[in-house]
């Protein structure tokens, strides 16, 4: 199963500290990662350690950073077509603190501001089976989802946020995995073509709609190291799964594959665990 993954790409430098620091306290971190982040990117990851085939079209640029970014995904597995290989700013970044205890996190990130229009966004492969978009990069997120459309490809969006884009992206998108702070202007998604609504709220279940019916699924409860990225985790496995589980079935694999990731600290140490549950459907 081939994804074609659209969207923002970022270097994360993470440290796990005992403590988040008071204002103008220093603490000291008992690790540092750096790794690949952002939500397709994420994504992708996930899908290449369940098993699909990962397509990630996002923006590097020619930054030594990028280059960074880069070799982590491809290590996972991941297929990384760069829309501007020649942009000579850094990429997206994003400095994380997690929290030892209890797996909490804080970002501070700047994400692809700075990055000009695609002229030409890269064509998806042919074999594609499902199309996730972030928004993040608008060019790329249009292109993948109306090239979709066309073939009868399902479109998952991730949304963590409103963005400009959705106004033009939603009636492209058959799966929208909203997060609780999502706050979209009237009307509602439904109103705006889109024919399943997810919304997740960490460890509480997770609320879908249709236009035929609406439920929860409840969401594992473990024991949290690590929540970063767990979100774009969620739905990298929703995009996974979603030719090959209806609902509400799709909801509670991709939870169990969130709940996997959490349980392990450190951006890349859940893959060997979550690479079982793709087998399990695929």
């Amino acid at each position: 199963m081939t994804a074609l993954l659209a969207g923002l790409s970022t270097v994360d430098v993470v440290q796990r500290v005992a403590e988040f620091p008071a204002p103008g306290e220093k603490v000291q971190s008992g690790s540092v990662d750096v790794a690949a982040g952002g939500p397709a990117a994420n994504a992708a990851v996930t899908v290449a350690a369940l098993g699909g085939r990962a397509v990630l079209h996002t923006v590097l640029g020619a930054h030594p950073l990028a280059g960074l970014a880069r070799a982590d995904l491809e290590s996972c597995g991941v297929t990384v077509v760069d829309a501007a290989p020649d942009h000579p700013g850094p990429p997206a970044l994003s400095n994380v603190v997690v929290r030892e205890r209890d797996g909490e996190r804080t970002v501070v990130s700047r994400n692809a501001a700075e990055v000009g229009p695609i002229s030409a966004p890269p064509e998806p492969p042919e074999d594609t089976r499902v199309v996730l978009v972030d928004g993040h990069h608008p060019e790329l997120a249009l292109h993948a989802a109306r090239w979709a459309r066309a073939r009868g490809v399902p479109v998952v969006l991730d949304a963590g946020s409103w963005k400009p884009v959705l106004d033009e992206l939603l009636p492209l998108v058959d799966l929208a995995a909203c997060s609780a702070h999502f706050r979209a202007p009237e009307p509602d998604l439904h109103a705006r073509g889109v024919p399943t609504v997810l919304v997740s709220a960490g460890p509480e279940p997770v609320r879908w709609s249709t236009k035929d019916g609406s439920g929860a699924v409840g969401v594992p409860r473990v024991a949290a190291r690590d929540t970063l990225g767990a979100g774009d985790v969620w739905h990298g496995a929703l995009a996974f799964g979603v030719t090959l589980l209806a609902l509400p079935e799709l909801i509670g694999f991709a939870n169990e594959v969130a709940a996997e990731r959490v349980r392990h600290a450190g951006p890349r140490s859940w893959l060997t665990a979550v690479s079982a549950k793709g087998r399990g459907i695929g």
